[in-house]
């Protein structure tokens, strides 16, 4: 097996995302790289200008999961290269294991996605609640997070309203490198966090990463609305919709425990 196929099938199995791009044609075909969803690389096109060529194009197309062969001109000539996308599962962190997730865990496993809940209350915390989820963790979130991969194929969902149980959390979710990061509360409670976060010394470019309040203002209230929304806005932020704009304040629903 060569370096850069078995560097491939190191990242399927550390649930890393990864493209590979194989020249077909040109000065040196056969040649491969690997691009991995962090920005790295590894491997080399010849030549140089047709690496680059491809390395931003695999930056690109990464996301997709597709596979196609593109054509770039390089000193004259057109040489075809063969990208195919590798991306881990879709999953799904939730933070808090109150009513709404429950909910939210059945409509994500409708996208294909692995669920994990996190939360320290046992009393919550329990099969009986959460027949289907795929993970089960009873602890406190920036406890177990840092031991999950939180790449750009999870969604993490807080819906913790405690800010000594979600803050901390936060930072976690913001230091990773996960595809979206949405959070429940009014739009008080969301600048309130944000705030706390500026004072923790997190920026403007990593804060305006958090949906919140979370969810599309679809005006539901009970716990399968707020679930709803919740998975509209991640796919339309998936697909490369921006969701943001005037949103009513998403209200936890009375019997979200």
């Amino acid at each position: 097996m060569s370096g850069i196929h078995a560097a491939l099938l190191a990242a399927i199995e550390q649930e890393r995302g990864a493209l590979l791009a194989t020249q077909l044609g040109g000065q040196q075909p056969g040649a491969k790289l690997l691009v991995y969803d962090d920005g790295s690389e590894t491997g080399h096109l010849s030549p140089d200008s047709l690496h680059d060529l491809v390395a931003a194009d695999a930056h690109r197309l990464l996301p997709s999961g597709e596979a196609t062969t593109r054509s770039y001109e390089v000193d004259g000539e057109t040489v075809e290269v063969y990208l195919e996308s590798h991306l881990p599962p879709r999953r799904m962190v939730i933070i808090g294991a109150v009513h709404t997730a429950i909910h939210l865990v059945s409509f994500a496993r409708e996208l294909d996605c692995q669920t994990t809940v996190i939360d320290p209350r046992e009393m919550f915390a329990t099969r009986e609640r959460f027949p289907h989820v795929d993970e089960l963790i009873v602890g406190w979130p920036d406890e177990v997070m840092p031991d999950l991969n939180l790449g750009p194929q999870t969604d993490i969902v807080m819906l913790a309203h405690d800010p000594k149980f979600e803050d901390p959390a936060m930072e976690v979710a913001l230091a990773s490198q996960a595809g979206y990061i949405g959070a429940m509360g009014s739009k008080n409670t969301s600048a309130e966090r944000n705030e706390r976060l500026r004072a923790r010394g997190f920026s403007e470019e990593q804060i305006v990463r958090i949906h919140g309040p979370i969810g599309l203002d679809l005006g539901g209230r009970t716990p399968p609305e707020v679930a709803v929304s919740i998975i509209a806005e991640i796919v339309a932020t998936r697909r490369g919709k921006d969701p943001r704009g005037p949103q009513a304040a998403l209200q936890p629903a009375k019997a979200d425990q």
